[in-house]
């Protein structure tokens, strides 16, 4: 009972054979009647047919032919006079057909009436039909015995029994293999959880059917492939991090072993010692980094909102990172009007700009220009900075924002950069609600956009 595809053929099966078994009943019974309501009725129109006789051609001929007739039938006549006594009868008379023939006629009809149709419990069922002749006038009586009914019921229960089993048959078979059907992609499903449970990712629904169990495969489909992509991105972040920690780590054991020997001389000390203190900022920054995004994920990281002048920030930051423009032989642009206010944290907001400029910065040649451009679009603020690098080879664009992902790992070192920036800025502009888009064309530059709402 533990398989879907039992308990769903279970279950349409209990369904589906009882509404047979109500509409084989329903049907058994307006047949049983139908079938007893014509025996009935050919009593009645046998009788009216021996009084239409007995009326025109009465004498004791006519009578006794009557009698004959239906001794050689499976039905039996009675005739009487108005007193009740029997002229003639094509079977002997026992006592059923006595209190049948004594029983009170009321009101008969010419058509004549049924006095007993209790075929279940009585041994006849009987009809009886007044006649009129000049010569006399009585009733005649049929009777037919209810042995032939009830072999006729049984003949037509046996036959609905025999239909009932065959259509239990066929559709016990025709579920088995609907249920089947149904439980296919379900079993498939619950398969692929398995492996989902067991940290194998790589998984592979088809799916050819826009129903709910076509939602639900496109479901796992997704979290198997954003669970196998969350691996991947652990994998290489694992890997980034052993990288970024240990290269750094190397160079301070190294020159500190060199630093410590007696034979260096003083200058060549302090050159070791001041690698030494490049990395150890590194490292700092690096795992200062890591603080900030680890915070970010657990929501520990708290934005305070402000309103502020967009050009003021813009000004101090500028001041800020200008230098290092200046020392890479860059130009820096701001385009900002004096009137624009922008609700953020203003901490956090010098902090994006900052990593996106010093970004713009490292992947931008000499003789370049970077801008930072503020405008105003419905009750949009859009903020805009574009440089005029290498650019971001398309491939590379959705994934720019994760951790620790470099376009060009083999310049790692070289740039100084950790790869963990852009990953923040795209935290800490989520944290503000707002959108962040990048456009980029190889030789040309970048663009980022931020739309602060």
């Amino acid at each position: 009972m533990k398989k879907i595809s039992i308990k769903i053929g279970l279950l349409f099966f209990c369904l589906i054979f009882m509404m047979e078994v109500c509409l084989f009943f329903l049907l058994h019974q307006k047949i049983a009647h139908s079938r007893i309501a014509e025996e009935l009725s050919a009593l009645v129109t046998r009788g009216n047919n021996h009084r239409d006789v007995l009326e025109t051609y009465y004498n004791d001929e006519t009578i006794h032919h009557i009698a004959l007739m239906e001794v050689k039938s499976d039905t039996e006549v009675v005739i009487t006079n108005n007193q009740g006594e029997i002229i003639i009868s094509s079977t002997d008379i026992n006592n059923q057909m006595h209190q049948l023939i004594k029983t009170e006629k009321k009101e008969m009809s010419r058509n004549g009436k049924i006095i007993e149709n209790n075929w279940q419990d009585k041994p006849y069922i009987a009809a009886v039909t007044p006649f009129e002749t000049d010569i006399d006038s009585g009733f005649v009586y049929m009777f037919k015995d209810t042995r032939q009914v009830k072999e006729l019921m049984q003949q037509l229960n046996r036959h609905f029994l025999i239909a009932g089993i065959a259509t239990a048959i066929v559709t016990a078979f025709i579920i088995l293999i609907l249920s089947r059907i149904i439980a296919r992609p379900l079993i498939k499903m619950k398969e692929a959880t398995k492996k989902l449970s067991k940290g194998k990712f790589s998984i592979q629904l088809e799916n050819s059917s826009n129903d709910e169990l076509g939602e639900l495969a496109d479901s796992i489909q997704s979290l198997a492939n954003e669970l196998n992509h969350l691996k991947t991105e652990r994998n290489e972040f694992l890997a980034s991090i052993s990288h970024e920690l240990r290269t750094p780590l190397t160079y301070i054991k190294g020159y500190a072993d060199v630093a410590k020997k007696d034979h260096i001389s003083m200058t060549d000390r302090v050159n070791y010692l001041n690698i030494i203190t490049e990395e150890v900022t590194k490292l700092t920054t690096l795992v200062t980094e890591l603080m900030e995004l680890a915070q970010l994920d657990n929501n520990t990281f708290t934005i305070q909102k402000q309103w502020f002048p967009i050009c003021d920030s813009l000004k101090k930051i500028s001041t800020t990172i200008l230098p290092s423009f200046q020392e890479s032989g860059i130009t820096l642009r701001m385009i900002c009007p004096e009137n624009y206010q922008i609700l953020a944290d203003p901490i956090r907001f010098e902090q994006i700009l900052i990593n996106l400029l010093d970004n713009a910065r490292k992947y931008s040649p000499r003789g370049t220009i970077t801008t930072v451009k503020v405008k105003k679009e419905n009750a949009d603020i859009k903020i805009s900075i574009q440089d005029e690098g290498k650019g971001i080879p398309s491939k590379d664009l959705p994934f720019i924002f994760e951790r620790f992902y470099r376009i060009d790992k083999s310049r790692s070192r070289e740039l100084g950069g950790t790869g963990l920036g852009l990953s923040i800025v795209k935290e800490l502009v989520d944290a503000h609600h707002w959108k962040i888009e990048i456009a980029s064309e190889i030789n040309k530059g970048s663009t980022i956009t931020i739309t602060a709402r």
